[in-house]
């Protein structure tokens, strides 16, 4: 078993723990009283934006063919700095916008050969980092500390050992922690984990490993009004493998989820085999599927070739109206992902709602859904790769749509792309309607058809209140959940009122709740600090928060959309870049974030928080089904939903 040394942090040589032998130079490390256990945890100050120089890490031994579960708990205070796990390779981030609490990073490891590898994380920093910030850490794990294996209220557990699946169930209280308890039963009735004891408002990550089997989560609330919203905005989550399978906050006494563990010895995650780069811990670079097939999913199959035509990573076999996540790992190396369907009507949307997306190092470099027989995607990994949005101005291979603006950065970027999608065809305001019927369904969510509304959605549990698609148009409201209408995010007073094309443009035009449309007014999109009104959902009007760079009256959405939110404006910059500029002194509130440039475009608190909001809540598959029926609708993208990585090469310095 690979135990890390001084996991917790309790042995110290001065400001130095004992047993951690890479600390770079671009960090400070020193003990600290705020722990997530024991006694004493690290303190690490980032003191630079150079993330080659902000290495922690120390050595362990591993036996070839072994797995491991590493962890550590992350605290940060500012929110500026992510920190990101290093196992044997650079794995995954942490939240950087969860300030004030302790969260979970976590990687399983299976030991291609027998020796040592480094393990330990790395700081990145991130938009409004002012050049000095601190972040907790603690609890690295399998530790040889006695005190590393309690992480909250009373977890119990777990498998027999073996080729178990991690497993980790997430929980916040609301401001009743006792009364909240959950447990995990086998496909034979037996409690195989359970968890309970919770302080209020208290987040907790409670890690299992479960055999193959079939499972039932269920969580309870013995007062019996659930962990939100009430008294305070629990919620929980369940994930085996990475990939959610259970989550809520609004329930009664008790709520119940069926889900299955699949035996983890070999194979895909998916439907058929995957393969591709180095394997193991994927020293390379980390990429992920995400594919949601239609009627006939027998029919799609997809694969990677790398620049000798080599295939490096393929599937098929898949069952119908099913959604897959299949992990590939890449070395560096020019790609192409080509996706097919053998009856010749692509995945979408002749015969149900399939769609496709390939995220590299966490951005996006090929999506679609609506194609014929095939839908082909060139990409590159490494230098020069766009995919990698975690710096840096570097040109993206653009093909296709995008072609002209390929090797092009920076507001020269920008010119090109409004090129491209400028001039598309103006439906007219009410065929809004008729899109939103088609287009602006909740099968995200609940799943159940209703109008997916930005103000009234809840991601984690039940919605406070649904729409039905055409029946519920707004009309008259008299408060929440009356009707549903048509909200200009980038608000129609700023670029004069009902001026086509901009007020119709769908791009920018989502379906919301009436009242909650009406409250927000005008006000820029920002970051409350103290709130005059929130909605059923957590959507926020208030006087802006403190350090934002702006201190008048804001709209917060909450987080699930803010990134669909900053792409939309990120459109708005480059669809209408000829006109914008003159739009600064049409209201108080366009002053407020527009510059009057053409370039920019923003002022900079309000691009500091788009930039934030971009990076923070990636794309997700509801905003390329969106881009992709808005392509169909009115004949242009959004390159930002697209692209993603553009907006650093444009914005980033």
């Amino acid at each position: 078993m690979a135990v890390i040394d001084n996991g917790n942090f309790e042995q110290w040589s001065g400001t130095t723990p004992d047993s951690w032998s890479t600390i770079d130079s671009g960090i400070s490390v020193a003990p600290s009283s705020t722990v997530y256990n024991g006694s004493q945890a690290a303190a690490i100050t980032v003191n630079t934006g150079s993330q080659s120089s902000t290495d922690f890490r120390q050595s362990v031994d591993v036996v070839s063919g072994t797995t491991y579960d590493f962890s550590v708990q992350v605290y940060h205070t500012e929110g500026n700095v992510k920190a990101r796990m290093y196992v044997d390779g650079y794995q995954n981030y942490s939240n950087n916008t969860q300030t004030d609490q302790w969260q979970q990073l976590s990687y399983s490891y299976t030991a291609s050969t027998t020796g040592s590898i480094e393990v330990g994380l790395r700081f990145y920093d991130q938009s409004g980092f002012d050049g000095s910030e601190v972040v907790y850490i603690d609890g690295f794990a399998p530790a040889n500390d006695s005190t590393s294996d309690n992480n909250g209220g009373g977890n119990t557990g777990g498998s027999t050992g073996g080729s178990c699946v991690a497993t980790q169930v997430n929980l916040t209280t609301d401001n009743y922690g006792t009364e909240t308890s959950w447990t995990i039963t086998n496909g034979s009735g037996t409690e195989v984990a359970s968890g309970n004891g919770y302080s209020s408002n208290q987040t907790v990550s409670e890690d299992l490993c479960l055999d193959a089997d079939t499972y039932t989560f269920t969580i309870n609330d013995s007062y019996g009004d659930g962990i939100c919203c009430s008294y305070g905005n629990g919620s929980y989550s369940v994930l085996v493998d990475g990939v959610e399978v259970a989550s809520g906050g609004q329930f009664t006494s008790s709520e119940a989820t069926d889900f299955t563990v699949a035996d983890n010895s070999g194979g895909s995650t998916g439907g058929g085999s995957t393969g591709g780069g180095t394997g193991g811990s994927c020293a390379a670079t980390a990429g992920v599927l995400s594919l949601t097939t239609d009627n006939y999913g027998s029919e799609t199959s997809w694969s990677i070739t790398n620049s000798s035509g080599t295939e490096v990573a393929s599937g098929n076999g898949y069952g119908n109206n099913q959604s897959y996540s299949e992990d590939v790992c890449l070395d560096d190396d020019s790609y192409t992902f080509t996706i097919s369907d053998s009856y010749g009507d692509g995945i979408c949307c002749s015969h149900g709602n399939g769609s496709y997306s390939l995220a590299i190092d966490g951005s996006v470099v090929a999506s679609g859904a609506s194609f014929s027989s095939n839908d082909a995607t060139d990409f590159t990994v490494g230098a020069g790769n766009g995919g990698n949005t975690g710096g840096g101005t570097g040109g993206t291979d653009l093909t296709g749509y995008y072609a002209s603006a390929n090797g092009l950065t920076g507001y020269t970027l920008k010119s090109e792309l409004h090129n491209i999608i400028d001039g598309h065809n103006t439906r007219g305001y009410s065929a809004l309607w008729t899109f939103y019927d088609a287009n602006s369904r909740d099968v995200y969510f609940e799943n159940d058809g209703t109008i997916l509304d930005i103000y009234s959605e809840n991601p984690n549990g039940t919605d406070p209140y649904s729409y039905t698609s055409t029946s519920d148009q707004c009309g008259s409201y008299s408060g929440e959940g009356s009707c549903y209408n048509r909200e200009h995010s980038f608000p129609r007073s700023w670029f004069g009122g009902s001026v086509e094309p901009m007020n119709s443009d769908v791009h920018h035009i989502f379906a919301t709740d009436g009242y909650v449309n009406g409250r927000r007014s005008s006000y820029p999109y920002g970051e409350v600090g103290s709130a005059t009104y929130t909605s059923q959902n957590g959507s926020k009007v208030g006087s802006a928060a403190s350090g934002l760079g702006y201190s008048g009256t804001v709209f917060e959405p909450i987080d699930e959309f803010k990134g669909d939110l900053a792409r939309a404006y990120f459109y708005m910059a480059t669809r209408y870049e000829d006109v914008i500029a003159n739009w600064e002194s049409n209201s108080s509130y366009s002053n407020a974030v527009l510059n009057g440039s053409s370039s920019q475009v923003f002022e900079a608190w309000f691009l500091n928080m788009l930039l934030s909001w971009h990076a923070n809540d990636p794309v997700s598959q509801k905003e390329i089904n969106r881009n992709e029926a808005a392509y169909t609708y009115q004949g242009n993208r959004n390159p930002f939903v697209d692209h993603p990585e553009l907006v650093n090469s444009i914005w980033g310095n």
